[in-house]
């Protein structure tokens, strides 16, 4: 089953969470009344000039003064029996940013408005918050332009000292609270105070969400810092017991009842939205939630939600031949978003390529009404209506095909250029490495050169931002390197274990330190290192084992991500299919996100991929257009290039962790099926050709001669890779032999022999020997080669314990096989 457009929901899923948040926890209430804001004016007068709101300065408390007074002249002139009705009823709580022109309208009716009257009492206004004589609204404050530390140090001061330094003793000790996040925090608390009145430790979950609902009513961009602030909230253990640790946590979506799912589509047709709904429910029990999302969507959003589009006051699952066939019509297109030449997006129509899956779960519902009206008639009787979908219409077997065809097409093309994307991804990472780390040397202002690139130091108003800014002089743009680094680098990490593992992505965002174990083979004793990859998509654990270029990547990851206790952090992730939170786990694929360390969820891994493409500008065989690699395509290549590589299919299938031989034989792509049986056949009849003696069984003197060939070819500086019964070539001059395989341990010996070449040649060439200078410079050139091949195997990060054996240098066997 495929799914089903579910953007055609009038409701998106994250304001449907919040709504479902909103209920959970709901904000506090504004009372009727206080007894601050029912204080006459003389006492309300005494109690705004006394400690703590004076003013150390005369002058500034003279003002003060006359700006409170004003203040009260203009709420005495409103209706109401509080200073909060007065001020509610003024009209000001609802202006938001301008709420300056109700008391400057009042001063002007008055004649006496002037810009400093008006100063003084829009001034004292901030005061009378403080005092809790009124609250103004949430969305007053989130549009209002009283911004800065006067309000969290009024609060701080008149409200709740002990409050505000408790939390700003919080903000301090924590590293990743930026002083400009500390400020956002600090404010967002002193809002809240002023809006619901009490003190910090009695704001609810509640209070936050509508604080952060109404600055998003009120600006174009999310304000910064939301969660922080939130963190610091409950790290004051002022929430309730099920308040979750982070706002992510709060505003995910959440799993919906069949119900919430149905009415995402806003169906018109009430009795057939019962249906539904009562139809998800039987069928639930047998679903995982992401199946009955698609169901749904399959069901309410492509099926009944397009006929009342079409065909308005349709009523009937009795569909008309015309209707039903219409329905088909537009099932069998779908529009798609180009982009054209010139670089504008069009929206074209194109053909469905699952038409037929999403015809099955339409004739599914049919069939299990029926099959249900017989065995309970008093409820589904009435729905039991012939199908518009018939057997024949959902034959998948030529789809099936076609699908095969394609899917070998992309590996077959995308296969030969794995290595240049591998070489490419590398290269960009290393690249981006060294720009961020040059960048960080430079002073702001301050030009350098780093992998060939020229930038300029940007001089920011925040130099102790975590971003390291630089202007690109050649586009003229601002580039983010920290930014740049951190996805080359994931992108990199992402190419490589897909790859070399071959596991789903799901599977990948999954993989964690826990998943290194240790195996210990019976027979010998040795202790293989093996990955566990943990139940996905066939509720089926297995275990791969970690090849050396596996656990080199795995190492790096480890290193990149250890926190500073040297443990590797755990984190929540969030499975965005079931709706669900996991819980903590000390997760590889994970990215700091401001204070937060979080998954990296498979969205960000193909931008990523999609990112690195762009940059390695990949060209198909067939007609030059660019190549884009889903995640998917690495596991299809890793198994056609295990399969091709002689791996037996049944193992090949344990690895993918497959349930069936088919699946794992649908995703090799190879040669069809006659030309390989040719192929073999061909074989057969070539040996048959051979002399018989070379299938015999080899003498115990043969088979001496061949062990003692392996003693043979160890070396001082490594290994010789030639093969059995084959003279050296280079007369045992290994630097000059492309098979010698130098061994790190010796590399000081291979640069002392570099080293005395070059003196070598310099006296040959002093003599006058040019014959034995030109000799010296091939084996010059031979150990040259031999340390860089040394350099390139070598580790560039620090030795990491990942709790494995250390992994031995890869040798060279007969055949040149490692």
């Amino acid at each position: 089953m495929t799914r089903v457009q579910e953007q055609d929901a009038p409701g998106s899923p994250a304001l449907l969470a919040l709504a479902g948040t909103h209920a959970r926890f709901p904000a506090r209430s504004v009372t009727a009344g206080w007894p601050v804001t029912r204080a006459d004016r003389e006492e309300t007068l005494k109690w705004l000039t006394c400690a703590p709101f004076t003013s150390g300065s005369a002058g500034a408390q003279k003002g003060r003064a006359l700006g409170l007074a004003s203040l009260l002249d203009w709420l005495e002139d409103q209706p109401g029996d509080s200073w909060q009705d007065r001020w509610l009823a003024s009209g000001a709580d609802s202006a938001g940013r301008g709420w300056r022109d109700v008391p400057a309208g009042w001063l002007a009716s008055r004649g006496s408005y002037s810009d400093a009257r008006l100063g003084r009492l829009s001034a004292a206004l901030l005061t009378v918050i403080c005092a809790d004589v009124v609250r103004p609204g949430m969305s007053w404050f989130a549009g209002s332009v009283m911004r800065g530390g006067h309000l969290v140090t009024g609060m701080q001061a008149g409200r709740d000292p002990d409050g505000f330094a408790r939390l700003r003793e919080l903000c301090d000790r924590d590293p990743h609270v930026s002083p400009e996040a500390r400020a956002h925090v600090l404010h967002r608390g002193a809002v809240i105070v002023g809006a619901k009145g009490g003190l910090l430790r009695q704001i609810t979950v509640g209070d936050v969400l509508e604080l952060l609902d109404a600055e998003a009513s009120a600006h174009a961009k999310p304000m910064a810092h939301g969660s922080g602030f939130y963190r610091m909230l409950h790290r004051m253990g002022i929430f309730e017991a099920a308040a979750p640790q982070t706002l992510r946590e709060l505003t995910s979506s959440r799993q919906r009842t069949p119900e919430e799912l149905i009415d995402r589509y806003d169906l018109a047709c009430r009795p057939v939205r019962d249906l539904l709904a009562g139809y998800l429910k039987e069928r639930q029990p047998a679903l995982d939630y992401s199946s009955l999302r698609k169901l749904s969507a399959a069901l309410a959003g492509g099926f009944w939600k397009d006929l009342e589009r079409h065909h308005p006051g349709i009523s009937s699952l009795h569909l008309p031949a015309h209707v039903a066939e219409a329905w088909k019509q537009r099932l069998r297109s779908r529009q798609k978003v180009i982009v054209t030449g010139t670089g504008a997006k069009a929206a074209v129509t194109v053909e469905r390529i699952s038409y037929r899956q999403c015809l099955t779960p339409v004739r599914a519902f049919y069939l299990d009404l029926a099959q249900w009206a017989i065995e309970e008639p008093g409820r589904w009787a009435a729905w039991a209506v012939p199908c518009p979908v018939g057997a024949e219409e959902i034959n998948q077997r030529k789809a099936a095909r076609h699908r095969k065809s394609r899917m070998d097409a992309r590996t077959r093309e995308r296969l030969p250029v794995l290595p240049v994307l591998v070489r490419a991804v590398d290269e960009r990472r290393k690249n981006a490495g060294e720009l961020l780390q040059a960048a960080r040397q430079a002073h702001p202002g301050e030009t350098f050169t780093a992998a060939g690139q020229t930038l300029t130091r940007s001089v920011t108003t925040r130099p102790a931002s975590e971003k390291v800014w630089a202007d690109d002089p050649v586009t003229g743009k601002r580039r983010d390197l920290a930014v740049e680094e951190d996805l080359a680098f994931w992108a990199w990490a992402a190419v490589e274990v897909l790859r070399l593992t071959g596991v789903r992505v799901e599977e990948l965002l999954e993989i964690s330190h826990h998943s290194l174990v240790q195996y210990r083979l019976p027979g010998t004793g040795e202790l293989v290192p093996l990955l566990q990859i943990v139940p996905s998509k066939t509720d089926t654990e297995r275990l791969l084992v970690v090849s050396p270029d596996l656990a080199d990547v795995l190492s790096v990851i480890i290193c990149r991500i250890r926190g500073d206790s040297g443990a590797v952090p755990l984190v929540r992730a969030y499975d965005r299919r079931e709706c669900l939170w996991i819980g903590p786990a000390p997760l590889l694929f994970q990215r700091r996100f401001g204070a937060d360390n979080r998954r990296i969820c498979d969205s960000t891994i193909r931008n990523m991929l999609n990112t690195a493409l762009a940059g390695a500008a990949l060209a198909g065989h067939a007609d030059g257009t660019p190549l884009h690699y889903s995640p998917h395509d690495f596991r299809r290549i890793f198994i056609t290039d295990a399969i091709m590589s002689g791996l037996p299919p049944h193992i090949a299938q344990i690895i993918a962790g497959h349930q069936d031989l088919n699946v794992t034989m649908g995703y090799k792509a190879v040669y069809p099926d006659e030309a390989i049986q040719a192929h073999l056949a061909f074989l057969t009849r070539r040996r048959a050709l051979r002399p018989s003696e070379e299938y015999r069984t080899p003498t115990d003197e043969e088979w001496a001669e061949f062990l003692g060939h392996f003693e043979l070819r160890k070396v001082a500086t490594g290994t010789c890779g030639r093969a059995f019964g084959t003279p050296c070539i280079h007369e045992h001059s290994c630097l000059r032999c492309s098979m010698h395989w130098p061994s790190p341990a010796q590399r000081p010996r291979i640069a002392e022999i570099h080293d005395n070449l070059i003196a070598r040649i310099a006296e040959a060439e002093r003599e006058g020997w040019h014959g034995e200078a030109e000799g010296l410079k091939i084996s010059l050139a031979g150990a040259r080669d031999k340390l860089a091949q040394i350099d390139r195997r070598s580790n560039p990060a620090a030795p990491v314990n990942v709790g494995m054996p250390a992994i031995a240098p890869r040798v060279l066997h007969a055949g040149g096989q490692t």
